[in-house]
């Protein structure tokens, strides 16, 4: 099956579309990338968004407006991936949406919400739409997060040692071979509102790491943030923006006085290696296996490395699957996973009572028309 898997994390910078061509083999799934094309959000909607998410406030009005135009902005995308990569002979889209928020108090997840309403994408493409995954994970109990672990099991089954998977998105999260999977807290959220702040927007990240490159790790900073109770708490967890957003890093600087730039963004780069290496260490990792758009900050890779001493530090790119494009990659897994009737989730990694097949479906042009349920959970992932 051609399924084509959306995705724009919690940057929400841009729409990526991975297209694979997926199959079942015996045991295993077998996964054939055919490439990632991304699409910015233009900028009116990008301001939009950011203007909606927390700590900012919105309406009921503004969340229907956002659920219409994100919803549109995949369909596009969508429409470009089915040319572009599967030359118009795709049978399937997986759309995760847009996170705008994750409902978690007290260590318990109670609700999520994605936008990007399904119906434009099938009305666009003409195929059939799977969205809303997290929710019925939610629902049996489970943290909706991270949904990307099961794929990541399946895929590190069989290598050498412990090789902990490590997404470095806007908020980081790994997955050990156990199948304990948890959100570490900010993967780049708090980099990026660092950098928007202090360019007045011109910059949406920090490219290359210029920033943190130029400045000093300001440790009174860093051990306020670190002061943050979210990252004691057991797995498995998960959080987001609701927590990790520019209104975290001012109260945090209301009590070091003022810092130049480069110095707050080169704690913050500090602060995200120095979660991600301890989390790392409760694991008993060998290898580190990242991804994700913090792969391509070089001081936050280094100051990672330097924190995982006897541990090999990776990128996915070096086991066949491009970082940018792995976590559209998996929720064309996990599309593909619920058109055939088969679980998406891992009860360890998410802390739900039971596995569950995810998501709701919209039907295509020519009504809903799934494959005949498959016998058979994969144990492991092929990627050829």
């Amino acid at each position: 099956m051609r399924v084509i898997g959306l995705m724009s994390g919690t940057s929400y910078d841009a729409i990526d579309a991975g297209a694979a061509d997926l199959s079942l083999d015996g045991d295993s799934l077998v996964l054939k990338p055919l490439g990632l094309v991304s699409e910015a959000y233009d900028q009116t909607l990008r301001e939009a968004l950011a203007a909606s998410l927390p700590p900012g406030a919105t309406s009921m009005a503004e969340v229907c407006r956002l659920d219409t135009r994100i919803g549109q902005a995949f369909a596009a995308t969508a429409v470009r991936a089915v040319r572009e990569l599967c030359d118009r002979r795709a049978e399937l889209i997986a759309s995760h949406g847009q996170t705008v928020y994750h409902w978690a108090e007290d260590g318990r997840v109670h609700g999520t919400l994605q936008l990007g309403q399904p119906a434009w994408l099938a009305e666009a493409t003409g195929l059939p739409v799977v969205a809303d995954f997290r929710s019925r994970d939610i629902a049996a109990g489970g943290q909706g997060a991270p949904l990307v672990s099961l794929v990541d099991l399946l895929w590190l089954r069989g290598r050498p040692g412990t090789p902990v998977a490590l997404n470095l998105g806007g908020i980081a999260n790994l997955t050990a071979p156990d199948g304990t999977a948890f959100d570490t807290g900010p993967g780049c959220a708090l980099i990026d509102a660092a950098a928007r702040g202090f360019s007045g927007g011109r910059l949406s990240y920090d490219v290359d790491g210029a920033l943190a490159g130029g400045g000093t790790v300001h440790e009174p900073l860093l051990l306020r943030l670190l002061e943050e109770p979210y990252y004691s708490l057991p797995a498995p967890k998960t959080t987001g923006k609701e927590l990790f957003h520019l209104g975290h890093l001012r109260d945090a600087l209301s009590g070091v006085g003022t810092l130049p730039a480069e110095d707050v963004v080169a704690t913050l780069t500090m602060l995200t290696a120095r979660t991600v290496a301890d989390a790392v260490s409760t694991l008993g990792a060998t290898e580190v296996i990242a991804s994700g758009g913090g792969t391509r900050n070089p001081v936050l890779m280094r100051m990672l490395g330097e924190r995982l001493p006897g541990v090999t530090l990776r990128t996915s790119d070096e086991l066949g699957l491009a970082s940018a494009a792995k976590e559209a990659y998996a929720f064309a897994v996990l599309g593909f996973l619920t058109a055939h009737g088969l679980p998406g989730t891992v009860p360890s990694a998410t802390g739900a009572r039971h596995a569950r097949v995810l998501g709701s479906i919209t039907p295509g042009r020519d009504g809903l028309r799934l494959p005949p349920p498959a016998g058979q959970r994969p144990v492991r992932l092929v990627v050829e």
